[in-house]
């Protein structure tokens, strides 16, 4: 229980909740905060549950959470012993039945969301079988209906394009490159246009290369018919050709065979005829359309996840154990010796079998006889088509050899070795129907014996199935009586079980509470051991231990502090008393420093006019600038 929790804590302080809780603030949540935390989650599932639960009544709370629940298929614990408890529960706020259902809901939200949105399409709307009667609802139901079965054929063609692999970014890649490839089109196209635009006569040359293009096409489409009329000539000679061996065959069984013949193997053609169609292919018939009706069964339910799996094997596996316990209870009742049909039963199902296997084969010789003549049809289309003679035969095998045409004759005989293994079938299948009688008679003898032998062993047997099911019927009592105790029994351990699981949330509890007002009381202790160390430390008569205490601590910082703030005033008003003057300082300073840069640049624009060593005359004299 502490991890399912632990869990929940966790996934409500992630996004999109962000509810910063911990273990102790969760589990001290009243029940009114738990049920709008429980409707948050749902809220995050179905976005139309985003309201809040205090300005809605406790019944449309409960119906709105069961509605949704019953949707997204949720079950109680096995540890619910009575679902009628479930919806109070729910109701009043109930720690046991709200947690499991976070539990629940976070382990699969993503795929619960998925059902919730196919749910508001998919889940019909329920209307009397009265207002149906109307013509004009009739008509709407039906497009209802419709509508609902086009969603379904959207939503899986869309989740079909999601999982096909393809992404946004890799389209738009695509659509890039294809748009630079028609930029570079472009571009060449216009060069080729200006390079043909220099050209002479180039109008005429597009004209008669256009006009090239068009009987091109036309040729192709031309090449096509002709090849179409062709497999038509095929077909239609083949068709011919079937005919022509029907007929064949059909004159040949006139000429030869008798009425009786006749009669016979139209007997058994109507004998394997019937079989096939009422006893086989309606079976195959029947099967096809149960696994139709199960692959329609299986697309209309809604998208199942792993946990819907899950629980799906366990009921597959609980049922396959029950057909097991069942059916080793009928072995364990039922004798063999006492089933008098089950001989019958055994041969019959034999008998079944060997004809279902007899029909498979023979309709297997009938279609390797068709492809053969398939075969022997085309080979004389080729034989036609490369000398425009018919099919050769016995002596003129050499001419075969030499026209590169060899095997035809073979084909046929191959033919004719296929047609006389159909009558030999036929006739195997007369005498195993015969044998097969023959069979069951001596079976039937032979059980006759067997049951006058079995005779006195059945008699002895009676007393000991008597006694057997008295035995039976002894151990059904006691283990009738085995499982009510132990149903008692279960029943009392569940229920201690609830008693001490809340003993042991009651007890963490209190060791919470103790661990807490424990530490608030060192605490304390310790405020109360520092407050009289500090009055031990203020009533000393020695100075230095007065020194230690705090109160003179911090008097002496005030004192600091003060005397700090003394002299800064004083500091302060020193400066603004000397701002005056020294703002004045500071300008002449900067006038002066003005004075002296315009000097500098005054003697050196005299001194790049007048360089250094040149004679100039001045006054009347010669004078040497140095």
């Amino acid at each position: 229980m502490s991890e399912q929790i632990k869990f929940v804590v966790e996934q409500l302080n992630k996004d999109p909740f962000k509810k910063n809780f911990n273990l102790i603030t969760f589990d001290s949540l009243e029940p009114l905060q738990l049920l709008q935390v429980l409707n948050e989650v749902l809220a995050e599932i179905d976005p139309k549950h985003n309201i809040d639960i205090r300005e809605e009544a406790p019944d449309q709370t409960a119906k709105r959470m069961f509605s949704l629940l019953g949707i997204l298929k949720y079950k109680p614990p096995g540890n619910v012993s009575d679902l009628n408890a479930f919806r109070p529960g729910l109701v009043t706020g109930s720690k046991s039945i709200i947690h499991p259902i976070l539990h629940w809901l976070l382990q699969r939200t993503n795929d619960l969301k998925k059902r919730a949105y196919l749910a508001r399409f998919l889940v019909k709307v329920e209307i009397p079988a009265d207002f149906l009667q109307d013509d004009v609802v009739s008509d709407t139901y039906h497009q209802y209906e419709e509508l609902v079965e086009g969603f379904k054929t959207l939503h899986k063609e869309c989740e079909q394009l999601k999982n096909s692999g393809f992404s946004t970014a890799e389209i738009r890649r695509d659509i890039n490159a294809m748009e630079e490839e028609k930029d570079q089109l472009i571009k060449r196209v216009e060069r080729l246009k200006k390079r043909v635009d220099t050209v002479s006569n180039h109008q005429r040359m597009l004209e008669m290369a256009r006009q090239l293009r068009v009987e091109k096409e036309r040729e192709e489409s031309l090449m096509q018919q002709k090849q179409e009329q062709k497999n038509q000539l095929f077909h239609a000679e083949q068709r011919l050709q079937r005919a022509q061996q029907q007929l064949k065959d059909l004159r040949q069984a006139s000429a030869d065979a008798k009425p009786e013949s006749l009669m016979k193997r139209l007997d058994e053609e109507i004998k394997f005829n019937t079989y096939m169609v009422s006893d086989k292919l309606p079976k195959e018939l029947e099967s096809k359309k149960k696994t139709v009706h199960f692959l329609q069964k299986v697309v209309v339910e809604p998208a199942m996840g792993q946990s819907d799996l899950s629980e799906l094997e366990a009921k597959i596996q609980e049922i396959n154990t029950q057909i097991n316990q069942l059916i080793e209870k009928k072995m364990m009742r039922n004798d063999p010796m006492d089933d008098k049909l089950f001989l019958f039963r055994q041969q019959a199902s034999i008998i079944s079998r060997k004809k279902e296997a007899k029909a498979e084969e023979l309709q297997e010789c009938r279609e390797e006889l068709l492809s053969m003549e398939k075969e022997l049809a085309q080979k004389s289309n080729q034989a036609r088509d490369f000398d425009g003679t018919e099919v050769l035969k016995g002596d003129e095998q050499a001419i075969e050899a030499k026209h590169g045409i060899t095997g035809f004759s073979d084909t046929q005989e191959e033919l004719e070795r296929v047609s006389a293994l159909k009558s030999e079938l036929d006739e195997v299948k007369g005498r195993t129907l015969d044998e097969m009688s023959e069979m069951i008679k001596r079976l039937n003898t032979l059980i006759a014996e067997k049951k006058s032998a079995l005779a006195p062993v059945i008699k002895e047997l009676r007393p000991l199935r008597q006694k057997c099911q008295e035995l039976t019927q002894e151990y059904d009592e006691k283990k009738a009586l085995y499982d009510s105790c132990a149903a008692g029994l279960e029943s009392n351990r569940s229920k201690l079980e609830q008693e001490v699981q809340g003993l042991r949330e009651e007890c963490g509890q209190e060791e919470t509470r103790y661990h807490y007002t424990n530490c608030l009381r060192r605490i304390t202790e310790r405020q109360i051991q520092r407050a009289a160390d500090e009055m031990k430390l203020y009533v000393s008569a020695d100075p230095q231990e007065r020194r230690k205490a705090v109160r003179e601590q911090y008097n002496r910082n005030i004192l600091e502090q003060e005397n700090l703030g003394k002299k800064l005033r004083e500091k302060q008003k020193a400066v603004r008393e000397s701002h005056g003057p020294n703002m004045k300082q500071v300008k002449m300073w900067r006038d002066f420093e003005q004075l002296m840069e315009c000097k500098k640049q005054c003697f050196l624009k005299q001194q790049n006019q007048n360089p250094v060593g040149q004679v100039i005359q001045e006054g009347g004299e010669d004078r040497l600038i140095l």
